[in-house]
């Protein structure tokens, strides 16, 4: 095996020269979101913004909180999906006013299937 070369990650190698600066990063691009996937979490996001205007200061922050890791598309999806329960979670403890918000979590953890 003398020779064989496993690259496992970013690999660099510099030899002589001045002023070297920067690494080019072999990462995936973010995975591109369906058109249904977009309009759903562009929905939750209004209303998210409608009812963060009818609840107690701590819950909005707390809306305000969870909306990055919703609306983000490079966002991890088990940080998306903690931040969509949370926000069900507000949505539930308002009552009917936050009927509409816990339908909208609930279409977009179908099309991401959670």
């Amino acid at each position: 095996m003398s020779g064989d070369n496993y690259y496992f990650g970013d690999s660099v190698s510099m030899h002589g020269g001045l002023g070297n600066t920067g690494i080019v990063k072999n990462q995936a691009a973010p995975a591109q979101t369906s058109p249904e996937l977009e309009a759903a979490l562009r929905q939750l996001v209004e209303l998210l913004t409608e009812l963060r205007a009818q609840v107690p200061p701590a819950r909005a922050q707390s809306l305000d909180e969870a909306l990055p890791d919703i609306a983000s598309p490079a966002v991890e999806p088990q940080q998306r999906h903690r931040a969509l329960l949370a926000v069900a979670g507000i949505a539930a403890t308002v009552g009917a006013v936050g009927q509409p918000v816990v339908e909208a979590v609930n279409s977009v953890l179908a099309l991401i299937g959670g």
